[in-house]
């Protein structure tokens, strides 16, 4: 009997997130070697896919009420990738945003960045990743999936599709050649 046959965190769903999520932060780690046509055009196939492979997870329980993943993302990281997504993007970093909490309050779209929607993912997928890789059994990598899981529901998801809509923009009216 193999792994998968045993246990849902080394199932198909759970495996191919993983990859995907694991060779996103991998790429936005490596922003700063990256110019920007390729940048954009990596994202805008690789952001859907990520979607899709959280899409496509199951429910998991969580099995340890008390389970509270550790945050191996410090703020000094956030803020390297975050501001070498910035470089990267130039003036195309800023977008109007209509699906922001904060627009329950405003009238007129927000301004937010490219930089800062893909970092806030990178961050939960990070965590998520080494939390997963690093969880002592089978219960905390359960534990890890159904969080990631439901902050994709609740929060990174619809960063992820708003984001996209900035990087469509970005890479269909590049004055550079793709």
């Amino acid at each position: 009997m193999n792994k998968e046959d045993q246990s849902p965190v080394y199932g198909r769903d759970a495996m191919e997130f993983v990859t995907v999520a694991v060779e996103y932060c991998a790429f936005l780690e490596q922003a700063d070697t990256k110019e920007r046509p390729n940048f954009v055009d990596t994202l805008t196939k690789m952001i859907p896919l990520l979607y899709l492979k959280a899409a496509l997870l199951p429910q998991y329980e969580i099995l340890d009420a008390e389970y509270v993943p550790e945050d191996f993302v410090t703020e000094d990281n956030y803020n390297i990738v975050r501001a070498n997504i910035n470089v990267v993007m130039g003036e195309k970093d800023d977008y109007l945003d209509v699906f922001m909490e904060d627009m329950k309050y405003s009238e007129a779209p927000i301004l937010t960045t490219v930089s800062e929607n893909l970092s806030d993912i990178y961050q939960e997928l990070k965590n998520f990743a080494l939390s997963y890789k690093h969880a002592s059994d089978e219960e905390q990598m359960m534990n890890a999936l159904a969080i990631v899981k439901e902050e994709f529901q609740y929060s990174w998801g619809q960063k992820a599709v708003n984001v996209l809509r900035a990087l469509h923009e970005a890479r269909y009216t590049e004055e550079d050649e793709y």
